[in-house]
């Protein structure tokens, strides 16, 4: 007996369409050089993409592990969509808001006594950047991708999945040390 595929509505009517005004709101930041503003959508971006993080690696993570592979693969088809734009817009507005305020308080400059931390903060986001946007972005592509096929390899999804609550949880990680760096800014 073969399986159907998971019924799916549009993709498009599943994506978090709503977290394209965090780049928006940065922009406008940007623009009007409001250093609240921009603070604001940089400490909120960056809380909510740790709080996903952390949720997605230490909370769903061991959940999806204790279903079935058919409940596995029907979670995972809804989660999928709904984190393909959420991902990017918050940690892309979250590194570039902290880039755009290091700069306006002058911590980019060699000299400054913050540099080196302006030095750690940028490893650590580059990091997580390119874990997020070269590996969890394309795996949850691959796994959309899978889902659409008439008979889905849910073992594959999981496979795939499993492999993205794990970078979830690495990024998890290295965002509580990020927010180590952060706290010692305003210390």
């Amino acid at each position: 007996m073969t399986e159907t595929a998971i019924p799916l509505t549009p993709l498009w009517r599943q994506l978090t369409w709503w977290t394209l005004a965090f780049p928006l709101v940065m922009l406008a930041a940007i623009a009007q050089h409001n250093l609240y503003l921009l603070n604001w959508i940089h400490v909120l971006t960056g809380a909510l993409w740790t709080g996903a993080d952390l949720f997605m690696g230490f909370i769903l993570g061991p959940v999806l592990r204790s279903l079935d592979l058919r409940s596995r693969t029907t979670v995972i088809s809804y989660l999928v969509p709904r984190t393909l734009l959420y991902f990017p817009m918050v940690s892309l507005t979250a590194g570039t808001a902290g880039w755009f305020l290091a700069d306006w308080f002058g911590f980019t400059a060699s000299a400054s006594p913050m540099y080196h931390l302006v030095v750690i903060a940028l490893v650590l986001v580059a990091v997580m950047t390119l874990l997020g946007l070269g590996f969890l972005l394309p795996n949850s592509l691959r796994i959309w991708a899978e889902l659409r096929r008439a008979d889905p390899d849910r073992e594959r999804i999981v496979h795939i999945n499993r492999i993205n609550i794990r970078l979830a949880a690495t990024q998890g990680v290295l965002q509580v040390a990020i927010i180590l760096v952060m706290a010692r800014f305003v210390s």
